[in-house]
């Protein structure tokens, strides 16, 4: 049995910032001991990512330069959010198509995740890709900026998850991925969800 949860209000909204991708925003906010609080954070279209997963076992991972933290990161294909009215299955497809040059057969949800809820209200959503093959060569997107220098790999999904359990791979999605794609299979993949099932929002 639970206990009755505060019932927290927003009594002022104030946009900061206004980009692309991400506002800053700051809110007064009411608080379970009376009063009201400033909670300043950021409000994210929010993205897709995939674990294309082929028939030998082995999982597509790209390796890409992050400026935030610096340095290349070993990541999943994934995209934003950022195309109005666009099927979110259709853009974790997109973004195969475009960041590893593979087409899926069959897409699923594997699972959904608030990648920073402290300040972010970005939500991240993972789809296990199957059937995999190959975008013909006229056909395949020209990356530039930092995609012009991803890596595309593939590795063995035990491989993959010793990689993140060693710390080898930290971007948060790509972890509970993995992780998640690991336990799917487990189980026969009997548990993942339509590709159409609701987004928690």
């Amino acid at each position: 049995m639970s206990a009755v949860e505060h019932r927290y209000e927003v009594t002022e909204h104030r946009e900061i910032w206004s980009g692309r991708i991400f506002s800053v925003v700051s809110d007064d906010v009411t608080m379970p001991g009376g009063g009201t609080a400033a909670r300043d954070w950021i409000a994210h279209v929010g993205a897709v990512a995939v674990v294309a997963l082929d028939d030998a076992g082995q999982v597509v991972l790209i390796r890409q330069y992050r400026h935030p933290v610096g340095r290349h990161l070993w990541e999943l294909p994934a995209g934003l959010m950022d195309v109005s009215g666009e099927d979110l299955a259709a853009a974790a497809v997109r973004e195969l198509a475009e960041e590893a040059d593979l087409t899926a057969g069959r897409v699923d949800v594997l699972v959904d995740l608030h990648s920073s809820p402290g300040f972010s209200n970005e939500v991240v959503r993972v789809f296990l890709a199957r059937e995999l093959a190959e975008v013909p060569a006229d056909q395949r997107h020209e990356r530039r900026d930092e995609e012009a220098d991803l890596q595309v790999v593939r590795i063995d999904l035990d491989e993959a998850v010793r990689m993140v359990l060693a710390g080898e791979i930290t971007n948060a999605s790509c972890v509970a991925g993995l992780l998640a794609a690991a336990r799917a299979r487990k189980t026969g993949f009997a548990e993942l969800r339509r590709p159409a099932a609701p987004l928690p929002r």
